[in-house]
């Protein structure tokens, strides 16, 4: 079963080691706002960014057609 995206920014804080109160600090948002969006799975793809530049890593988010072409 494929994680959620709560689930991969949890593992991707932990093998950085920062909490999660750290990570909502450095993307200038509130502990429980953060929380609340990992437990629901909510994000947008500009706080997704935010997160993985946060973490020292980039996020790609994107549709891919069956002949590869990426949108």
């Amino acid at each position: 079963m494929p994680f959620t995206m709560g689930e991969k920014i949890r593992i991707l804080a932990k093998r950085k080691k920062v909490t999660i109160s750290e990570l909502a600090t450095l993307i200038s948002t509130t502990n429980q706002n953060l929380s609340n969006k990992l437990t629901r799975d909510n994000f947008s793809e500009k706080e997704l960014k935010q997160i993985a530049e946060a973490l020292g890593c980039r996020f790609e988010g994107f549709f891919i057609f069956e002949d590869g072409e990426k949108v």
